[in-house]
């Protein structure tokens, strides 16, 4: 048994009598803590995982937050610096939920805390909390059900259109080395339609180890954009696992961007289980120094009529790798399914590095499939374009970058949330992300600029 599964096994038996569970749930508990320990971590011989560092960033004196810190309001530890948004806020402290007096929800809505979900609504949620079948994943799954503390519990009753956007804020802010588990379960009802801003953030720079899973249930002809941002510490690792299960006629967006991270692996498990469902994965990663991203891209193709299309791009510095493996499969009998998946990268530095997998599994015949990837530097025309302009060599370089990867961000349907992950992604390229007395960009120079 490698040592970090010997050590969530010590944590199980040490303090599953403490883990805050419905009555009957401690036996999934010890089922999923078995499967764990069978599959432990993904490692070199998973596939997709061969050049992960995640073996190489686990740390085996992780110890557990067993009850929720005494309770602050979130803008005493963060502030959302988007301004216009005034989202529903669903904010989580160290792996608990933080309940808040009032409840901006009606009409049938549920927007709370998980564990609180599971005592006062389990007929809606222990279905779904258990509707995941962990010996069929990677072991992240399986550490998830054993070890979950809290979360969020989002329902959106049929034919309900949620005009203001949920946020969820998943904070580390604690001097322990933790192992944080955060389960999210997001059901949509028959022609529900809803967004969801999910943010990972850091305020103390420790080893913490995050293990998310959100799993998404959607119904007839409903309607999701998923808008996901990652911006963690270096000594953190952060695995994002989502799964999506789409009904006929259901569109589910989503628009994923890491701004920092130790180690950030993003895996989207996308499930077109009807016909006529629709999924649109986009994703921009920029990593320097020493950090690592991971993305696993699985799109199922279980059903005729059903479209999907990704757009991943990613900037790598220093000496940071970033890994991609999209996997799109076509079901027999998925006639007129149309799939399309693209990676594009650029290196900056000679040891940045950049594993790209795109991956096509076809049983049908009537389809409509492409995949590609790119792994390359600045366009050299473009830039001598640039410089021939007046612009400086730093000031073009980050031009260009910017033009690259903005594209992603101009997917984003929300003007004051795509504005502040566009002024975001100036200042990552710049180096920070907080607002500082230099533009990335000199004076002289405005956006938008048509290159």
């Amino acid at each position: 048994m490698k040592p970090f599964t010997n050590h969530v096994k010590q944590l199980f038996e040490e303090y599953s009598a403490s883990l805050c569970s419905p009555d009957g749930f401690g036996e999934v508990r010890r089922k999923a803590l078995s499967c764990f320990l069978q599959k432990g971590l993904p490692d070199k011989k998973t596939q997709g995982w061969q050049k992960s560092a995640l073996e190489r960033k686990v740390r085996n004196n992780y110890s557990l937050k067993l009850k929720p810190d005494e309770y602050r309001p979130l803008e005493e530890f963060f502030k959302c610096r988007i301004h216009d948004l005034n989202p529903i806020a669903l904010p989580m402290l160290n792996g608990w939920f933080v309940p808040k007096e009032d409840d901006p929800c009606s009409q049938g809505i549920i927007a709370c805390g998980l564990i609180n979900a599971m005592q006062n609504h389990p007929n809606l949620t222990l279905p779904l909390v258990q509707h995941q079948n962990i010996d069929k994943e990677n072991g992240l799954t399986a550490l998830n059900e054993a070890l979950f503390s809290d979360g969020v519990f989002i329902h959106i009753p049929d034919n309900t259109k949620v005009e203001i956007p949920f946020q969820i804020v998943s904070i580390v802010n604690t001097k322990d080395n933790c192992l944080i588990n955060n389960k999210f379960i997001i059901s949509l009802g028959k022609n529900a339609e809803a967004t969801l801003i999910h943010c990972d953030d850091s305020i103390e720079r420790e080893s913490s180890f995050t293990n998310n899973v959100t799993e998404v249930f959607m119904g007839e002809n409903s309607r999701l954009n998923y808008y996901k941002t990652e911006n963690k510490d270096t000594d953190s690792i952060l695995v994002n696992s989502l799964f999506v299960h789409q009904q006929s006629g259901s569109k589910f967006r989503s628009t994923a961007i890491t701004f920092n991270a130790g180690f950030v692996c993003n895996i989207f498990n996308v499930n077109l289980n009807k016909p006529y469902a629709e999924a649109e994965l986009n994703g921009l990663y920029l990593v320097d120094k020493q950090q690592s991203c991971d993305n696993h891209i699985f799109i199922n193709h279980a059903a005729p009529d059903c479209v999907s299309r990704q757009m991943y791009k990613g900037i790598m510095d220093d000496e940071a790798s970033a890994n991609f493996h999209g996997h799109i499969l076509v079901a027999p009998d998925s006639q007129r399914t149309a799939a399309f998946q693209t990676n594009r990268n650029l290196l900056l530095t000679d040891k940045a590095h950049v594993t790209t997998k795109p991956f096509l599994e076809i049983y049908a015949d009537d389809v409509q499939c492409s995949h590609g990837a790119t792994v390359g530097q600045l366009d050299e025309e473009a830039l001598y374009y640039l410089r021939t302009r007046g612009i400086g060599e730093a000031a073009a370089n980050r031009l260009l970058m910017f033009a690259f990867a903005n594209d992603i961000v101009q997917n984003v349907e929300i003007e004051a949330l795509r504005d502040r992950l566009s002024n975001m992604v100036q200042h990552r390229l710049q180096g920070e992300l907080n607002v500082c007395s230099q533009c990335m960009l000199s004076d002289d120079i405005t956006f938008p600029i048509k290159l």
